[in-house]
This record gives C-alpha cells, structure tokens and sequence, in this order.
C-alpha cells in the first residue's frame, strides 16, 4: 500500500508574494469597475436633467464595487472571486436601494417588504410613461431616478463581475451598448470626449485582463498594448467626429422668469433669446402655450384671473363648447428656461401627466399653476381638445356679452368705424383683427416711457394714434375695442407656437420656443363654441379664420401667413408643390417626409465594433504574415506562429523545451503526428545544419497543428484566444508562472 506524499509546503516568500499579487489584482479590478460605472454613466447626464439621480446612481456604484472588493479581501484562497462577492454585492444594493431610495414601508426603513415592492412596481410604471412621453432632458423625478438608480447598481455588480474575472470584451460590451444608450435612442450629438475615454477604459481593461491572467508572461510587451490603446483612440476620433457634436456637457444655460403679467417689454427686448420650451406634438402645427388669463381691468391694468382650483390628478372639468367638432392632440413639453409657478399649456388642456406632485388645475380658464412648485425642469405632457367650428356655425352664433363698457370715447369710435360692415360679431372681430395687422406695424423701439409700455387707456389711445407697438399694445387695443361692443373679452400671456425643428419623435414633430416669443393675446367668448382666439399682432403669430362648411377643417392660417416669430418675419412660405418635386414626386399626403437617419446609429456601432475586433484583426494580420514565410520554408516563422497560438490558448509553453520535447506536448494535445514531425525536422535543421535546403513549403503542416491545438480547450478558451490573442501582449521570451 502506497501512501501519498504530503505536498510540498508553499516557502512563506512565495505565499506572502501570492497573497500580495491577489491584493493587487483585487485592487486593480475594483479601480477598473469604479471607472467603468462613471463612464457607463456618463452619456445619461445629457439627456437627463441635473438632479439627485447622479449623486444617488455613482453612491450604488461605490457601494456596489467596495462590497464586492472587501468580500474578495476578506475570503482568502482559491475562491475568492466566485460566488460570495456576488451575494454581498446584490445584497449590499437591495439594502442600499432600499435606504436610499424606498424606505417607505420596509422593515426599519432597511429590510425591503411587500409594501417596498408594491410602491416600486408604481414607480416604474410612471418612469415608463415619463421616458415615453418626455422629450430630453428628462425631468429628475423620483420615479425615473429610482428606475436609473436600480439599473445602473445591476449594471454595476455585472461589470465588476466581468472585470473580475479577466473578461474584458464583454465587460468593454456592456459599457459601449449602455453608454450609447442616449445617444443611439434620442439620435442626439455624439459626445466626443466620452468616446475617447472609452478607448482609454479598453486599453485599461485589456491590460489588466492581460496582466493579471490565471497563467501570465511575466514580462509583456508594452509597446504593442499602447500600440492597441493607440488605435482604438484613433478609431473613436475617427468616426466620431461626423456626428454632430453635443456641447450639453459644457454646463446649464440661461433661465427666465415667469411674469402673468403684460409687462413683457424686457423678455421680448433681450440682446440675445435662448431656447426656454422643448415640445413635440402630433397637431399639424404647433399650439400656442398660455401660462394665465387676465380678465379684469380697472382702466390702468389687466389683472391675472383668480378661480377655485383641484388636483392636476382631476382634470380641468366639463368642456364650455356644445355640439362642436373637435380634434384630439396631444403635446409633450419640456422646460429648458423658465422659472415660475405657472406651466405652459396648450388651448384647450383636458389632461396633464408626467407633472410633479403638487400642481394644481383652474378649470376656469384650463391653466395649471401652483404655490410651492417651480416650472423650472418640469416634463410633461398635454392632452388637449382643438375646437374646430365652420365659418358658419361661429357666424350664427353671438359672443357672450361682457361686463359694462370701461374705455374711452375714442377706443368706441374706432371699434365702431372698423366695424362698421360687419355684420356679426365674429366678422366684427376678424375684421379688427385684419386691420390691426394691416394698418400697423410691430416694432420693439415703440416709447417706453410712462405707461405706453403697459395695456392703460392712455396707452392704448397712444398706440392708436401711433400705430406702431409690440404685442402687448396689439392685445390691450384689441380687447377694449371689442369690450366696447359689449364682448366678454380676456387677454392671454404665454408663448408663440414656437420654430419647427428638424427633428422628429416617431410621428410627432419637434419644435423650440425662444425667450423672446413670449406673446399676449386677445380671446373672446362665443355661447356653444367657448374662447375663440384672435391674433391682432401685426406680421406675428397665427391670425384666425374659421373655414365655411364645404371645407373639411377648422381654423386656418393665410397662406402666405409668416411663420411665428418674437418679431416680424419675412422669411418667405414654402411651396408645397416645390417640396413634392424635391422629394421625387412620390409623397403622400400623410406620409413622414422625414425618415429615421440611420447614420448616427451605424456610426456608433462601427466605432464600438472597430475598437472590441480590434486585437483579433491584428492577431490575424500578423498569422497571415507567417503563414506566407511558412509557405517559402521558413521553419522559424512556422515555430513562432505554433508558440503563439498556443500563448493564445492559455496553453504552458517554455523557452526550456527543445523542438523534440515540444512536439511531444504538441502530439499529446491533439496535434496530427506526422505533420508536428515534419515541422520538428525543419526546425532543427535550421538550428543544428544551419540550412533550409530542401524544407519546401510548411504552410500546410502549420495549418493541421494549429488547427488542432483549439480542440484541447473548451469554448470559452477559443473565443478568448480569438478576441483577445494573449500572444500580441507577451514577448516571445517570457516565461509562464502558475499560481
């Protein structure tokens, strides 16, 4: 009976080498998965409002990455990077998560529950709707914030895990397709710094992945790794720059205030507009957006109409227009530079989603206000109700009379003699309209001084005389002259449709509105129809113009009505037959004229693509090379290519070992004996003769061994050979070391 010998005791220099090599590499992929996250995360910070989300998503990933780190320090030996961390990570996350994020009804405000499950199925559903009705930015709200939170401490443990065990590609993977997330969905600018910063994090990863192999070189070859760093830096700056380039990181823009009021004056007469309201709509064109109505006046000033209000949640109650065609629309608005308790919303609002807790509706007038809450980085989206009359049912029926005349004698006469061959009161009004925008002129340079600059009777009576002003002066002239034809008249304050954008979301169109399209306007009330608007300002806006019966539709611009603007515009309409022949002719009515561009997309994923094959097709390159000195007799070249594939491999392979002695290795893995043979004998001829006559070609033999030599590895060793060839990074004369 044979006993087994005791193994040999590990010498304590090399045991406490061992230990501190596993530190390091513990440390090093800790580093490497810390800066994996930032990056990973990064891109989201364009297309997501600033906000507690970041500070909260970088927390879980801090905390993610250390438990897993202080689990592999803690547990010693050969598993140390298997199971245990995995499970202390995910459960550091779920506890973290839950103090951070969900302690509302958990156990301690620690221990997730039911209740915790409950409320976060809630809050996904609402950062689902949030992210399918929003435009980006996306407003930092908890439910979106919980959601990325979550997702980015899942993305996290998986991301340690992989660097932890050496596999870079999929951890380099994970990182690309996450990153360019917002980039590839929204179609938005590619921000260049982000993609270089990836190339440098492959580079990292490889190395590492390298370095701290099961079975590594002890010396590597530094200069073909930056060689490879080198590049994938090349290649992102390469592609990315025909992508248009996004400055959102550079920092936040400009903010306005808020003002009901109709002292508009400086908003309009800023040196330079900057873009305040992001909004996509499926409308044919985009609505005007109203912050609040004035309805009273006291002969000086219009003052912001009060009315009982109800939860946002409730809706703006019954509609004020009868047996009335109307169209539903639907308007997603996002806040960029607005500060105020007053959200912009669309004529006529029936509901809000997406909004903050906390705002609330005045049925009233359908606006949404609130006491406590700022507009400022609100995203949220409007259902609202286009009435759509014919020029005969707004005809037939007369306006709501309104309260006892307060203006002056020569604001009656005007309205009178303007009038004066209409013969109902919306073409009374259609005609005021039309002669404010064709008698007088829009002009911001109009005198400021004393009260001209405000919406009085002395005003108006100036502006009347000097026919020149903005929109306020257009609106208060419009509202006292048809209040002294007894109308039940109010002014609006909010904001032009906005400037049509090149971009589109699915179906709905993308439009900007500017600081200086901050607009007032005059509606009047008609009985069964409801608040008709009119647009009195000259060369500004959208005037009204309902279409008689035969004529599918209902209101209707001139067509050669310019198009929205904070001043006046003379840029000229587009020819809609001009387009259809620009566009092959072949456009439908209905049919998208702008389609998808794909070219962001590919572009991205090339670039991804190039920097991950990047070491296979160098790997490749340099085999073919051998391959062909191989095919001329050339034994040396025969020998390196099977020592690097098998470097490759993962295989030991020694500089000590003699032709004969590695051909033996190569036959006992799998190799065809004849041809290992044949490459042995032209090896050492080479060597001992110092001649290759006779040799002939090796590219055949060559092929057969190292064809065969995969088969001794399973598959995950073969796709590691053949993504990321270990043999580019090793010099040909180090050696292995086996812990």
């Amino acid at each position: 009976m044979f006993r087994a010998e005791p193994k040999a005791a590990i010498p304590p220099a090399v045991a406490y080498a061992q230990r501190l090599r596993r530190r390091d590499r513990t440390l090093a992929a800790a580093l490497l998965s810390l800066c994996a996250g930032l990056v990973m995360l990064w891109p989201f910070t364009s297309v997501i409002a600033a906000g507690p989300w970041s500070l909260l998503s970088i927390t879980l990933i801090v905390v993610v990455v250390l438990s897993g780190m202080l689990a592999r320090l803690v547990r010693r030996g050969r598993h140390a990077d298997g199971v245990l961390p995995f499970f202390v990570q995910l459960v550091v996350a779920v506890l973290a998560i839950t103090v951070l994020l969900l302690p509302q009804g958990a156990l301690l405000g620690v221990v997730p529950t039911g209740t915790t499950v409950d409320l976060l199925s809630r809050l996904a559903a609402d950062a689902v709707q949030q992210v399918q009705f929003g435009t980006a930015p996306l407003v930092d709200t908890p439910a979106l914030r919980t959601v990325l939170s979550i997702g980015f401490a899942a993305v996290a443990i998986l991301l340690d895990q992989l660097i932890t065990a050496r596999l870079a590609l999929p951890a380099i993977v994970v990182v690309a397709v996450v990153g360019a997330l917002p980039m590839i969905i929204t179609l938005g600018d590619a921000n260049v710094p982000w993609f270089v910063l990836l190339a440098l994090l492959s580079l990292f990863l490889l190395r590492h992945s390298i370095r701290h192999g099961d079975r590594l070189p002890q010396r590597a070859s530094t200069g073909l790794s930056v060689g490879v760093g080198a590049a994938a830096i090349a290649a992102a700056l390469a592609l990315t720059p025909v992508l248009p380039l996004s400055t959102t990181w550079l920092g936040p823009g400009a903010s306005t205030q808020l003002d009901p009021s109709l002292r508009l004056g400086e908003d309009l007469r800023r040196p330079t507009p900057f873009t305040v309201i992001t909004l996509a709509t499926d409308a044919p064109t985009a609505p005007y957006l109203r912050i609040a109505t004035l309805s009273s006046f006291d002969g000086e000033t219009w003052s912001p109409d009060t009315s009982s209000l109800q939860p946002i949640a409730d809706g703006f109650g019954d509609p004020d227009w009868g047996d009335i065609d109307t169209d539903e629309m639907r308007t997603s608005i996002r806040i960029n530079g607005i500060s105020g308790s007053w959200l912009p919303v669309p004529y006529a609002a029936t509901r809000v989603v997406g909004v903050s807790s906390g705002w609330e509706a005045m049925p009233f007038n359908r606006t949404v206000t609130s006491d406590d809450l700022d507009a400022a980085d609100e995203d949220y989206t409007v259902t609202f109700e286009v009435v759509q009359p014919t020029r005969e049912q707004v005809q037939a029926t007369t306006a709501t009379p309104g309260i006892s005349p307060n203006v002056s004698d020569l604001v009656t006469e005007t309205a009178l003699d303007v009038t004066a061959e209409a013969t109902s009161d919306y073409d009374r009004l259609i005609a005021m309209q039309d002669w404010f925008r064709s008698q007088f002129e829009y002009s911001l340079d109009a005198p400021v001084a004393g009260d001209f600059d405000g919406t009085g009777i002395e005003a108006v009576e100036e502006f009347l005389q000097v026919r020149s002003g903005y929109c306020i002066h257009f609106a208060g002239a419009f509202a006292l002259m048809a209040q002294s034809l007894d109308m039940q008249v109010r002014i609006v304050v909010g904001y032009l449709p906005g400037s049509l954008t090149d971009e589109r979301r699915g179906d709905e169109s993308i439009y900007t509105v500017s600081s200086d399209q901050m607009h007032a306007w005059p509606e009047v009330h008609f009985d069964g129809i409801g608040w008709v608007r009119f647009e009195p300002t000259a060369s500004l806006g959208v005037p009204t113009d309902y279409l008689p019966a035969t004529t599918e539709g209902g209101t209707t611009t001139d067509p050669n009505a310019p198009e929205p603007s904070a001043a006046p515009s003379t840029a000229p309409t587009r020819d809609p037959g001009l387009e259809e022949e620009q566009l092959g002719g072949t456009t439908a009515p209905d049919e998208t004229l702008r389609r998808l561009d794909p070219t962001p997309v590919v572009l991205v994923g090339a670039g991804v693509l190039v920097v991950l094959l990047l070491p296979m097709l160098i790997r490749q390159g340099v085999r073919a090379g051998r391959m062909m000195r191989a095919r001329r007799g050339d034994a040396a070249a025969a020998w390196r290519e099977i020592r690097a594939t098998l470097t490759d491999l993962h295989l030991p392979v020694s500089d000590a070992d003699t032709p004969r002695l590695r051909g033996a290795h190569l036959v006992e893995r799998g190799a065809p004996p004849d041809e290992v043979r044949r490459l042995v004998d032209a090896v050492e001829r080479v060597s001992f003769a110092r001649s290759d006559d006779g040799i002939g070609d090796l590219a055949r033999e060559l092929a057969h061994v190292t064809a065969a030599l995969p088969r001794a590895v399973d598959v995950r060793g073969r796709l590691a050979a053949l993504l990321l060839p270990r043999s580019l990074f090793v010099s040909e004369r180090s050696r292995d070391l086996v812990e």
